[in-house]
């Protein structure tokens, strides 16, 4: 069965959703899917004699099999970590959601799926009026929500849900990741994580060291693709 490509969103920033959307890309490539990357739209950049790059969109590139010139991959590269709205309004750009679905369509032309990330949580802005929200609804992506587990993970979970189904977006479920090794009480807001969403996460990732992979995503990567 053709996997389906995915949108990769979490509960804030710096939740880990590179980790998982390169570790789901991995784990489809060794079950010889053709998988294609993209990272939209991208803020906090080095700059390189090619040009800015930035090190998510680099990350999702390594794991992929289906190469890409870097600028379909990640159209809109900006410098300073800061809001993409902000950064594009600095750097005097407007994000074209047309864009970006023109550059989405050349990947999925050559691919089996494409795992696309987002950048910040579900509602980050990314002009006056659009934000990640509305770039998934504009690619018409099924939505996998990564919460980061930390304090506060509750509401910023159930929160982005509430707009998930509010905006008629395809839940395609939820990952739990242990950003926090000092997380007081984690069992027990997983817990509740998983009564209040509805159902259990696709996989819960342990808390993980700078470097080391993502284990426990093989049955999410099942999952998805049913």
């Amino acid at each position: 069965m053709r996997p389906k490509s995915i949108f990769v969103t979490g509960t804030d920033t710096g939740v880990g959703k590179t980790v998982v959307a390169a570790a789901l890309t991995r784990a489809l490539v060794a079950r010889g899917v053709r998988v294609a990357v993209m990272k939209p739209v991208a803020s906090g950049s080095d700059p390189t004699p090619e040009g800015l790059r930035n090190c998510d969109a680099l990350a999702l590139m390594a794991a992929a099999n289906v190469a890409a010139p870097y600028e379909v991959v990640n159209p809109y590269c900006f410098a300073p970590p800061i809001s993409p709205h902000i950064a594009a309004r600095e750097a005097g750009i407007a994000i074209e959601l047309a864009l970006l679905r023109s550059r989405f369509a050349t990947l999925a032309a050559a691919s089996d799926c494409v795992i696309v990330e987002g950048a910040g949580g579900w509602l980050a802005p990314i002009s006056d009026t659009a934000a990640m929200a509305d770039l998934a609804a504009a690619l018409s992506l099924p939505v996998l929500l990564v919460v980061g587990l930390r304090l506060g993970c509750l509401n910023h979970a159930l929160l982005s849900r509430e707009s998930l189904g509010t905006r008629g977006a395809a839940f395609a479920g939820w990952i739990a990741n242990a950003i926090d090794p000092h997380f007081e009480r984690a069992a027990e807001n997983l817990a509740t994580l998983t009564a209040r969403l509805g159902q259990a996460p696709l996989a819960h990732v342990p808390f993980l060291e700078q470097g080391q992979g993502a284990p426990g995503l093989d049955e999410a990567v099942s999952q998805l693709c049913a």
